[in-house]
């Protein structure tokens, strides 16, 4: 009946045949590198005690806060 089926009766139709399971002599794939912590960066000259424009939705031109 549908959907009275156990959860995983699908599972014999996905598993991978093993014609196509990689060959022996292939090496597996090297682990990742843990990522490593990056040092923060100062603030560009001039940058330091200015709000930021994208977080108000304005920006400065000439002395004048204009909307885009």
């Amino acid at each position: 009946m549908l959907g009275l089926s156990s959860a995983k009766a699908h599972l014999h139709g996905v598993k991978r045949p093993k014609h196509l399971d990689p060959p022996a002599y292939l090496s597996k794939s090297p682990p990742v590198p843990a990522p490593q912590a990056a040092d923060a960066l100062p603030p560009p000259d001039g940058e330091e005690d200015r709000p930021d424009p994208t977080r108000f939705g304005d920006w400065e031109k000439k002395g004048i806060a204009i909307d885009f």
